[in-house]
């Protein structure tokens, strides 16, 4: 990752209001729907005050002899209303604006994982896997808080201070004047002072709870290495400096937190006294009634709700724009592989043929000269039709030169060729639909089995899919499934055991039916058995296809051509 640049809040927050401007409608729905709760709230107290103030009057002045009469159904009629009106608009509001919420986070993560769709090898490989998963979880639900916390919040809670100001100043301008001004002090205060307040510890916050969970994943995964080399310890003190760091952001958070929330009780208290008190001064001079000098106080006193929640919201700002941030820094990344302006489609036909010409890869800029590079000035074909093994330890670059060809990485130096074409000027789209990868990492999504084989291939039938089953020896233990194809396999494959999962991989492999076949240890976790077994019925389905394997050795490979050994990055 680049290093960051100085940002301000407007452009770190501007491509996230881009997103949000997709749904804009839905957006002031949910916010129309929030100020009528607000509404409501404020007609339920204040015309209850009023009814209830002058039926008082009302029956001491009958007790008293005078006549008088009251209208009772119409006010007690509004206060049903607004009943009913508050609790029903806060439980459409509730459900309404958290759907739109998660229609927006699943916006969200589009865009993330459109940005990372465009990244090569080299860009992926500049972030740990925790923290790609902190952008795609924790970053983005972060944002979550932009629409529901940050701006419909302060919004709606504006124009209710507005709105009871003006009823306010309806009867009496004096009043609904003092009371603007208070109030609105108030709401700057909530949004500017607490957000000012919090800033600094919202954001260390969310970087120490990023450095935690990476840290903590690596403990758990490490947790053998740092028993043998005897650092368990000084990492779990690591550990424990950054949970302090984390409690103690935390509590001050809290605690300036909870002054906002004190400061809301004061100021919408001390604006109800002031407003009471600057109305019963109208209601000596005989310029308000006695029921609307209840009123004024209470309409002011329903604020509290559409100001209680500001506290949180903006206290925590730090946090959202540490998110926004980082993930704009993700959003401008680029990938090395960009496509031609006129890209080619492979001319060769049937079997591919392959080839690197003095290839050399580099996975880190810049550090040429320090670090031993992946692969130093390969060069191979693999003819069309042919079965090549490249065998060698781990970490030897067998898989740089896998992604290579399908170009999830281009060459520091050197030139990759696929078709007897510069894989530079053939369409990516074109490119990967003639090659079928089998990597080293099975990837299983949490879905039925016949899912899981179809990410292969959209159009393929059930009778495809028990075909490439029987392939890899899975056919009778699919049929045994409670559900068949339809079977879920769980989160990551869990309900596979390895050399089953392993099994379902190379059935997908099988299934995009391509003219080049690059198996990265097709036979990983299976017994010499069903190993030597799978491998009888590949030898005939591959056909005249091209293959290169990707092994430790080419023991068990079926119809091996030819074998390459690579070392340290060089063929030898």
């Amino acid at each position: 990752m680049s290093r960051p640049t100085k940002t301000t809040l407007a452009s770190e927050f501007r491509p996230w209001l881009r997103v949000l401007d997709w749904r804009r409608r839905r957006l002031w729905k949910g916010a129309g729907l929030m100020l009528l709760t607000v509404i409501a709230a404020i007609g339920l107290l204040a015309l209850s005050g009023w009814f209830i103030t002058a039926t008082a009057i009302a029956g001491v002045l009958a007790a008293a002899g005078v006549a008088i009469s009251l209208g009772v159904y119409i006010p007690g009629g509004g206060i049903r209303l607004f009943a009913v009106l508050r609790t029903g608009a806060r439980y459409l509001e509730r459900i309404y604006n958290h759907d739109t919420v998660l229609r927006l986070l699943a916006d969200l993560r589009a865009n993330l994982f459109a940005v990372l769709i465009r990244l090569d090898g080299r860009e992926l490989a500049r972030l740990r896997a925790a923290e790609w998963l902190n952008r795609l979880t924790a970053d983005i639900d972060t944002l979550d808080g932009l629409y529901l916390r940050l701006l419909a919040p302060p919004l709606v809670a504006l124009v209710a201070i507005v709105a009871v100001s003006a009823l306010l100043g309806f009867f009496a301008p004096w009043v609904g004047g003092a009371v603007l001004l208070a109030l609105l002090a108030l709401w700057t205060w909530l949004v500017l002072g607490q957000s000012w307040l919090g800033m600094a510890p919202s954001q260390r916050r969310v970087a120490t709870l990023d450095r935690l969970r990476m840290r903590a994943i690596e403990q758990l995964q490490g947790l053998a290495e740092l028993r043998c080399y005897r650092t368990l310890t000084e990492h779990r003190h690591t550990l424990e400096a950054e949970e302090d760091a984390l409690y103690a952001d935390q509590r001050r958070l809290g605690r300036r937190q909870a002054l906002g929330s004190a400061l809301v009780s004061l100021g919408v208290g001390l604006s109800a006294v002031l407003a009471l008190w600057l109305a019963a001064e109208a209601h000596i001079g005989e310029r308000l009634s006695g029921p609307l000098t209840v009123m004024m106080p209470l309409a002011v006193l329903a604020l509290n709700e559409a100001l209680a929640s500001l506290p949180m919201a903006f206290t925590q700002l730090g946090a959202t724009r540490a998110a926004a941030r980082r993930l704009n820094e993700l959003a401008a990344l680029r990938g090395a592989i960009g496509e031609s302006e006129s890209p080619e489609e492979i001319a060769e036909s049937g079997a591919l043929s392959a080839s690197l010409d003095d290839v050399s890869l580099h996975y880190l800029k810049g550090h040429a000269d320090s670090l031993p590079p992946a692969l130093d000035n390969v060069s191979l074909t693999l003819a069309p039709g042919e079965r090549l093994a490249l065998v060698g330890a781990s970490g030897a670059g067998k898989s740089s030169v896998a992604q290579l060809l399908v170009r999830l990485i281009e060459p520091t130096t050197g030139k990759v060729s696929v078709g007897g074409q510069d894989v530079r000027q053939l369409s990516p789209v074109a490119l990967r639909g003639r090659i079928g990868y089998l990597t080293q990492q099975v990837e299983l999504f949490h879905d039925s089995l016949a899912t899981n084989l179809r990410l292969a291939n959209p159009e393929a039938s059930d009778a495809e899919l028990w075909n490439a089953l029987e392939l890899v020896e899975l056919e009778g233990w699919a049929q045994a499934l409670p559900q068949g194809l339809e079977t879920w396999v769980g989160e990551s494959g869990r309900q596979l055991s390895g050399g089953q999962a392993r099994r379902v991989a190379l059935a997908r492999v099988l299934l995009t039916d391509a003219d080049l076949l690059i198996l990265d240890e097709p036979f990983a976790g299976l017994d010499e058995a069903t190993a030597t077994s799978i491998a009888a019925r590949l030898d005939g389905w591959f056909g005249e296809r091209s293959v290169l394997y990707l092994a430790h050795d080419d023991t068990g490979l079926p119809g091996v051509n030819r074998t390459l050994r690579l070392h340290e990055g060089r063929l030898g």
